[in-house]
């Protein structure tokens, strides 16, 4: 499928939502969305491998006719005696089973059929994808969405017939195009970026835009030591501690893979219940299986995971590469006790007023010694005073910062700041601090400002060659930071203002005096014509 299509296809599956969702909240409705597009792809993939696991016994989907059976539901009803060893062996395969009722295909012959049973055989397929469907537990999955909504409406039947006509337009709307993993998984990405950028603030809950998710992925997957190596051959393990949607771990996945790598497994933690379920789905749909990955919903700030708590420093969980894009400037407040925190005993708490050094040091407690994390991060990071001043003064004199990373204005959906990204590594080898200057590289946009790939490319390209260019990047001692008071002002280090040129005030006396001569000849050139005229002439 080439990408104009896979274009076409967010854009089809949009206006449906557009036109759907009538008075219903974009983000209540996003999840309706979000919810079916994804039982389209697990029935896709199930029906597929189902497929190659019967092979001549799978029913031919042209002889069953258009009653609403799906081939599947054919094979269960004339082998019944084989269900249970079919299952086990696509438990083995594809991790997981769907029973042929809670199929897409039935789903979608119920809608299109109007038939009444459409919303109670929803509810029960959701229940048994979140309870019996998968090994691993997924439990809570569809938690966010309410079948049972006066927003679908006020009477079941109302409620019944809303959603026959959402799944009637998507199974059409789907009909046009190819709907392989990718495609989908690009499909779900797409919608998830509509509604982010109808959603505003809120936005910055869950999505990372994904150009400057982009550079995350470029600079993690490098490797730590050298970067001028390129790209590691395998990384054993991923961490997102404020995952959002998992955009960001997937875009490492991806690039992993198309440079002929490997990846171990991914780690995700997300705070908010909505988007913990939305990051799960995106997970199975871009075909990470569910032994792959690893999504806890719980607060990162309070270390509520057990997994992050090992005590025992030998098993203490340690990743080759962390990412995040953090709430800014959160305010927090865990009490007394954070300042004997192993995450933060060796450099101090951050202030209740904004807790972006404490997900920075939480990040960072957890990287391997040859890890490398990104970080994005509000400016203020790098010059408030008080404890962040503190902070990050300890995490500069130990060697931690690598490099300091500028971006444009106004690329998020959530906020117009200018942010930047933080490279840290625990042993990093330069003695000095890189500082890129990316304010200016974007092109500008109806909404946001827009980074290309050009843009990016040269990011990547500096950050990795350790490249220095006149008011873009530099390299920065430790010498010339420190009498600075170990302020990051990137502007300080990094101008983009171009200099004026240097006067020469010799030279110019010289041009004001060639002038003054000048000036005395016209004057003498025109009173000689005005005494010819017998006019008096000028003093």
């Amino acid at each position: 499928m080439t990408e104009n299509d896979q274009k076409q296809l967010g854009k089809t599956l949009w206006n449906i939502a557009d036109q759907l969702r009538g008075s219903m909240n974009a983000d209540d409705f996003r999840d309706y969305m979000l919810s079916f597009l994804f039982l389209r792809y697990l029935s896709d993939n199930y029906e597929q491998a189902a497929k190659r696991e019967l092979g001549a016994d799978y029913p031919d989907a042209n002889a069953i006719g258009n009653g609403g059976k799906t081939p599947l539901s054919v094979w269960y009803a004339d082998n019944a005696a084989d269900v249970v060893d079919f299952e086990k062996q696509m438990r083995r395969k594809v991790h997981y089973v769907i029973e042929p009722p809670y199929l897409w295909g039935s789903i979608a012959h119920l809608a299109k059929t109007q038939s009444d049973k459409l919303l109670g055989t929803l509810q029960q397929g959701f229940r048994y994808i979140e309870e019996e469907s998968f090994q691993s537990n997924f439990q809570g999955l569809f938690s966010e969405i309410n079948l049972a909504s006066d927003k679908l409406g006020r009477k079941y039947e109302d409620r019944n017939a809303k959603l026959c006509s959402i799944i009637s337009e998507l199974a059409r709307g789907m009909a046009l195009f190819s709907t392989d993993t990718d495609t989908l998984g690009d499909a779900y990405e797409y919608l998830i970026g509509q509604f982010a950028a109808g959603s505003g603030k809120k936005a910055g809950e869950f999505y990372t835009p994904q150009r400057i998710s982009d550079i995350l992925s470029a600079i993690v997957t490098l490797d730590g030591h050298a970067p001028e190596e390129g790209p590691r051959k395998k990384l054993e393990s991923v961490f997102d501690f404020a995952c959002g949607s998992g955009s960001l771990l997937l875009n490492i996945r991806h690039r992993m893979k198309e440079a002929g790598g490997s990846i171990g497994k991914i780690y995700g933690q997300e705070y908010n219940v909505t988007t913990y379920n939305l990051a799960r789905m995106n997970m199975l749909l871009h075909g990470v299986k569910d032994t792959e990955f690893e999504i806890y919903h719980g607060d990162t700030l309070a270390n509520s995971w057990d997994f992050l708590r090992e005590t025992n420093p030998a098993k203490k969980p340690q990743f080759d590469a962390v990412v995040a894009n953090p709430p800014f400037s959160y305010r927090w407040d865990l009490g007394d006790t954070m300042s004997e925190d192993m995450r933060f005993k060796n450099h101090g708490v951050a202030p209740k007023s904004a807790a972006d050094f404490a997900f920075l040091l939480h990040g960072l407690h957890y990287l391997k010694d040859d890890g490398v994390m990104a970080i994005i991060l509000p400016h203020g990071v790098l010059f408030r005073g008080g404890a962040e001043a503190r902070i990050r003064q300890k995490l500069l004199k130990d060697g931690h910062i690598d490099t300091v990373i500028g971006l444009p204005a106004n690329l998020f959906y959530s906020t117009g700041i200018p942010v930047c990204i933080l490279v840290l590594k625990k042993c990093k080898k330069p003695n000095d601090v890189l500082f890129i200057n990316a304010a200016e590289l974007f092109e500008k946009g109806k909404r946001q400002n827009q980074l290309t790939e050009t843009h990016i490319g040269k990011i990547i390209d500096t950050y990795q060659f350790r490249k220095e260019e006149a008011r873009y990047a530099r390299r920065v001692s430790m010498e010339e930071i420190e009498k600075n008071d170990f302020n990051l002002n990137i502007s300080r280090y990094v101008s983009t203002a171009v200099a004026e040129e240097e006067i020469d005030l010799a030279d110019v006396h010289r041009q004001l005096v060639d002038i003054e001569k000048d000036i005395v000849k016209a004057k003498d050139k025109h009173n000689a014509f005005l005494r010819e005229l017998g006019l008096p002439p000028l003093p």
